[in-house]
């Protein structure tokens, strides 16, 4: 599987996480439906959930004059995915998640998402170091 593919998996899991309260297994098996397993999906959708409050935290901590409750489902996940990788992903570098993930938000997210992640995860950028 193709990581854009994977991460669009990711976020469609982490999604019906966030809507359904599932757990990650049971979501990871709804997007995946019967196709062999992919390492990296599972890695991005179970090590999200579990560094949830750490990536949470992290968004937060870069909004401006938007609250954390009030974003938008398909942003708030495509954050927590990005954020993700930013952080615990040490082989990709910061400037190819964040394109990813705004391509994703051009595709799942409205016409607003995309400049909003980008801003979002520039600012998370300054504080990353990689």
């Amino acid at each position: 599987m193709k990581r854009r593919t994977a991460r669009e998996k990711a976020l469609q899991a982490l999604f019906q996480m966030d809507m359904s309260e599932i757990d990650a297994q049971q979501a990871l098996a709804n997007i995946t439906e019967g196709e062999e397993k992919d390492e990296f999906l599972t890695t991005l959708v179970l090590q999200t959930n579990e560094n949830l409050s750490k990536i949470d935290e992290m968004i937060k901590t870069h909004l401006e004059r938007w609250s954390f409750d009030r974003l938008a489902k398909v942003d708030r996940n495509v954050l927590r995915l990005a954020v993700y990788e930013m952080i615990f992903d040490e082989d990709t570098p910061n400037k190819v998640i964040i394109n990813e993930a705004i391509e994703i938000a051009k595709t799942f997210g409205d016409e607003k998402s995309s400049k909003f992640i980008n801003g979002v995860l520039s600012k998370v950028q300054n504080t990353i170091n990689k």
